[in-house]
């Protein structure tokens, strides 16, 4: 285990901001590219799809890669091809470039993230490991109140700006991590162990296996909205760019409180409690937004649930890292593929329902089925230590 430093998790919460920001910076801006790319809604949904379908399939040859090499060579190679690939998001002229473009971004990201998850179990102290998780997840949460929004203010002069603007933050975070991280290998690495035993042994473990149907199932339901609020904002409420990503703010400020709090309801309530009582009331608000039809009701409801989100996300990665801990690189890229292949899945499914439901009817009711499905998933299976 290397010397905790304080400094560690500073650094992997700035990852996953600029991680965040570009996995949710389509979503503002499908309306905007709906018009320069003249496709249709339903359509736009595959530009969320092929960034979230690059990440799934490489993150299952990055996983035994990471268990088995120096994580930190490997963040460091994500982040240079991430902030490439963004570079060229922003160059796309048509829109089958910018479909390659969300690809290859995918396909980077899918090498940074697990190595963040799998390395706080190895740095910081088992009892402080769901406050840590909590502030890379932190990360994420910013990313929506200050980098989606801000996503969607460059856009107003021109939707190329943002992805610039990310890969430029990219570069910089990756001279920072070059200088300040050291080795973030486990002591007792395996690097002997075969691409194959790493996914034998993730397949016969039962509790890890359920556990990532579970959460594959409820991030299927959660980016089918996630990906379509700023659509919904625009199709009935008739928001700009520029008033979405003000929007935005405002529900991203509910992750971040979220995540906050993460911990003391932890310790107040303990682990099972907080997670299936976060889960209940996720389930309800979604319920509820369905039924919305104004901008006021939509924004404080968004906002409940993202606050519930960011309480609940950390114990899904806690729970996750749990269920095995001789390949952890491997569990948290199977479990970002699970949650990009919801990602993938859901932007097409969202993209047919908002199309065809009014409002977020469809989208709404069709999460909380899926969030009542993980909850009973997980109700069969999960123990918490």
């Amino acid at each position: 285990m290397q010397k905790q430093s304080t400094s560690y998790p500073i650094i992997f919460f700035l990852v996953m901001f600029v991680v965040g920001t570009d996995t949710f910076l389509i979503s503002p801006l499908l309306p905007t590219l709906i018009k320069f790319y003249g496709i249709s809604t339903a359509t736009s949904g595959l530009l969320v799809s092929a960034y979230a379908l690059g990440y799934t399939l490489s993150a299952l040859v990055a996983g035994p890669i990471s268990d088995s090499h120096d994580r930190r060579k490997i963040l460091l190679t994500g982040l240079l091809c991430f902030a490439g690939a963004t570079f060229f998001c922003g160059l796309a002229n048509t829109f089958w470039i910018m479909m390659l473009a969300r690809l290859l971004a995918g396909i980077s990201a899918a090498f940074i993230g697990p190595q963040v998850w799998g390395s706080i179990p190895l740095i910081v102290p088992q009892e402080k490991i769901v406050a840590a998780m909590g502030l890379a997840a932190a990360g994420l949460a910013v990313s929506q109140i200050i980098g989606i929004p801000l996503g969607s203010y460059l856009a107003i002069v021109s939707w190329r700006f943002p992805f610039f603007f990310i890969a430029f933050l990219a570069l910089l975070l990756l001279g920072l991590c070059h200088v300040s991280l050291p080795s973030l290998n486990q002591a007792n690495a395996t690097p002997q162990l075969k691409f194959t035993a790493v996914y034998q042994e993730l397949w016969y473990n039962q509790q890890a296996r359920l556990s990532l149907l579970a959460y594959f199932i409820f991030q299927l339901g959660n980016f089918c909205s996630l990906s379509f609020i700023g659509t919904w904002f625009n199709k009935s409420f008739q928001l700009s760019v520029g008033q979405i990503g003000t929007a935005m703010i405002l529900i991203g400020c509910g992750n971040l409180i979220g995540t906050l709090l993460n911990s003391k309801l932890v310790s107040f309530w303990g682990v099972k409690r907080t997670f299936f009582g976060g889960l209940i009331v996720y389930i309800l608000l979604y319920t509820l937004v369905a039924t919305s039809k104004t901008l006021f009701v939509a924004q404080i409801l968004l906002t409940l649930i993202f606050v519930v989100g960011g309480i609940i996300f950390p114990l899904f990665m806690t729970n996750l890292q749990a269920t095995i801990t001789t390949a952890r690189s491997t569990i948290s890229s199977v479990s970002n593929a699970a949650m990009f292949l919801g990602e993938a899945l859901g932007g097409f499914a969202g993209g047919i329902l908002i199309a065809n439901f009014p409002g977020f009817w469809g989208i709404g009711i069709f999460t909380a089925l899926l969030a009542s499905i993980s909850y009973l998933l997980y109700a069969l299976t999960l123990h918490f230590w």
